[in-house]
């Protein structure tokens, strides 16, 4: 669980890196962890605030010191070529500037250009999973696809940068946003608007820029909340470290759970070599062994135990996020905290469940115990 949770937090880390570190995000609501709706405006705020739209983008794009901007929208649907049809592929519409943003390279062909943009050409770019499944064998620059019943033209091949929500697993196309709102199938008013500041602005020049800027093509008076939100990266991280701590508050919860039934076995079994072995603790004892020695003896017997029984756990541990980070998204490392509390909770629960029978071990009478069959 660790590995699968340190290999998240690294993929979203990678794919905010691959958007430039400077890149935040404009969008019409962010709260970020777990969100409950009903569908009443209370327990959806996000139903107050308008959609972003894409002359917003193009007012921020024109501030001095903004860059670019990249509008997206997203949905699945089916693409069809000949007698191949997918019918849940990924079907994004992007602006131009939209590899600075997702990352990746463009292997063949081209992106599609400011024109085919302002023309709503029916142009798309697509990744090599589509190009596999689609055209196995063949190239597919200039051939002819069908996406929502519309035909359009492949123009570009693109290899994404892996990672867990913009993996090259999946079959995934581009085509121009103003294309895509006219031939998309999709849940309207959730675009979200990145935005690159130039090399000379800071993060914090940049936004202050577009809240102001938004703000003021919105009419919102001084001391109205904006009705818009402003997302960086730092922010996002620290919503998806929110999530991953609930998922260790549940890994501690399971693993004390397995200890506690572990532990029980070690008393178990502990128990039974110091009744196997009175006579032998009888012996040690008649020869000068004292209290100490002997409840020593068996916390370490016990601590081998469980020491062990850890090994066998981290090595079936490796194996699994070795075997989610090949056939997953999900880019599993095993960190070497998690290696170190493994060692030190496995010889803890073995000293901790091992104290009793030590303790009656070691209390043991040497007489009595001499005389044990």
């Amino acid at each position: 669980m660790a590995s699968a949770i340190t290999g998240i937090n690294r993929s979203v880390s990678d794919m905010l890196e691959t958007a430039g570190p400077k890149t935040f995000f404009v969008t019409r609501f962010f709260q970020g962890g777990l969100n409950i709706s009903d569908g009443s405006d209370e327990l959806s705020p996000w139903r107050r605030n308008p959609w972003i739209t894409v002359e917003e983008a193009e007012m921020l794009r024109r501030l001095p010191t903004i860059r670019d901007v990249a509008v997206q929208e997203g949905t699945g649907g089916p693409v069809r070529y000949g007698d191949i049809e997918l019918t849940s592929v990924n079907i994004a519409g992007f602006g131009t500037s939209w590899v600075l943003v997702t990352g990746g390279t463009i292997v063949a062909g081209r992106n599609f250009t400011p024109i085919e943009y302002a023309a709503s050409a029916r142009v798309a770019v697509i990744n090599d999973k589509l190009a596999e499944s689609l055209f196995p064998g063949l190239d597919p620059i200039g051939k002819r696809i069908k996406i929502f019943g519309e035909p359009f033209e492949v123009i570009g091949l693109h290899v994404e940068a892996a990672s867990l929500f913009g993996g090259g697993d999946d079959p995934r196309l581009a085509m121009p946003h103003t294309t895509f709102e006219k031939v998309a199938d999709y849940w309207k008013g959730w675009m979200d608007i990145s935005v690159m500041p130039t090399e000379a602005a800071t993060v914090d020049e940049a936004m202050d820029q577009v809240v102001a800027a938004m703000r003021s093509s919105r009419g919102l008076k001084p001391g109205q909340e904006n009705n818009f939100a402003i997302v960086t990266q730092d922010r996002v991280m620290e919503t998806f470290n929110k999530v991953t701590s609930g998922f260790f508050l549940v890994m501690l919860a399971l693993s004390s759970v397995g200890l506690m039934v572990g532990g029980v076995g070690v008393v178990a079994i502990m128990m039974i070599s110091v009744t196997e072995r009175t006579r032998e603790i009888g012996v040690r004892k008649a020869l000068g062994a004292t209290r100490r020695e002997i409840m020593f003896q068996f916390l370490v017997e016990a601590a081998t135990l469980t020491l062990v029984g850890g090994a066998f756990g981290m090595l079936l541990g490796g194996l699994i996020a070795m075997g989610v980070n090949k056939w997953t998204p999900v880019p599993a490392t095993v960190p070497l905290w998690s290696v170190v509390v493994a060692v030190f909770a496995s010889v803890v629960t073995g000293i901790f469940f091992g104290l009793y029978p030590a303790n009656k071990a070691s209390k043991l009478d040497p007489v009595e115990a001499l005389r044990y069959e």
